[in-house]
């Protein structure tokens, strides 16, 4: 198996049984795959947060089958990350050419979830992208949507009819909202199941399982600890969570502690989590780590 990431050389304290769990997971963009014929590879496109973090891109996974993508979630900068893995820039996935990136799937409507979903639309279609983007998402995508093209009208007019037009096909965008969990796409590559998974006041928070010909792979977006997320991580092949350290929350003011308990998921529950779920990877995302760092994990 082939992992580029900073791996924590030491176990959750309660204790994951299965194997070392990684700390402090991919910093920029990096992707791993069970061996080289693999038709399934996995693209840690950024495991940031709201923080501004300069080497940190915001959140985003890519999921990429028999050369085609598919994005869970589109933080700032991931589609720069997405160019850096592609032939084009010296990468070697094919499917992370940013004119073949026609699937998004979005957990949540958080700005650090969704902030790079202009950058995406755009930036693909300027590319070559020649087709609507699919893009799933919870009760307000559409609305997101249609408010980004609108924003965009004058560069979208200018594109199409200057005097090297761009097609008129990329720039538009085809919108299917999550409203219950199951099933939610299907193709020759993957199965997308969506699944509820708490968030505070959220009402509408989700996490995604892909089935593919070699791998299951879910995302648990942005979550407490969560017996759904559970079910649907059960066995599963790869499991990328959302985690903040244990120890450093211990240091919040008290609102703060309530606000991230009710939120995200501690080192310690996603270790109770990971034992019960034997992913065979469990890999950690949108990690608040708070001043803590690999060589101290909570």
């Amino acid at each position: 198996m082939k992992i580029f990431a900073k791996a924590c050389d030491k176990t959750f304290s309660l204790a994951f049984l299965m194997a070392l769990s990684l700390c402090h997971a991919v910093l920029a963009a990096s992707a791993f795959a069970d061996t080289d014929t693999s038709v399934t590879q996995v693209a840690m496109l950024g495991t940031g947060t709201p923080n501004p973090f300069p080497e940190r891109s915001g959140p985003g996974v890519a999921v990429v089958v028999n050369n085609e993508a598919y994005l869970v979630d589109f933080g700032p900068g991931i589609v720069r990350r997405a160019a850096s893995l592609s032939p084009e820039y010296g990468g070697d996935i094919a499917g992370l050419a940013v004119e073949k990136l026609n699937h998004a799937f979005l957990t949540h409507l958080h700005s650090d979830h969704s902030v790079g979903l202009p950058d995406l639309l755009l930036t693909s279609w300027v590319a070559g992208r020649d087709r609507p983007l699919k893009l799933f998402g919870p009760e307000g995508t559409a609305s997101m949507a249609e408010n980004i093209i609108a924003a965009y009208e004058e560069d979208i007019r200018y594109r199409l009819y200057s005097d090297q037009p761009a097609n008129n096909q990329g720039w538009r965008i085809a919108t299917t909202e999550v409203t219950e969990t199951g099933v939610i796409f299907k193709d020759k590559n993957v199965t997308v199941e969506a699944f509820r998974v708490p968030h505070g006041s959220w009402p509408d928070a989700w996490g995604y399982r892909f089935t593919t010909p070699d791998k299951v792979i879910v995302v648990s977006g942005d979550t407490a600890p969560s017996e759904r997320l559970l079910e649907y991580a059960k066995d599963a092949d790869i499991l990328i969570h959302e985690v903040y350290s244990l120890e450093g929350f211990k240091k919040k003011k008290p609102r703060w502690q309530k606000y991230h308990a009710g939120n995200h998921t501690s080192t310690h529950e996603l270790g109770e989590l990971a034992a019960k779920a034997r992913p065979k990877l469990l890999v950690l995302y949108h990690q608040l780590l708070w001043g803590r760092t690999s060589a101290r994990c909570p």
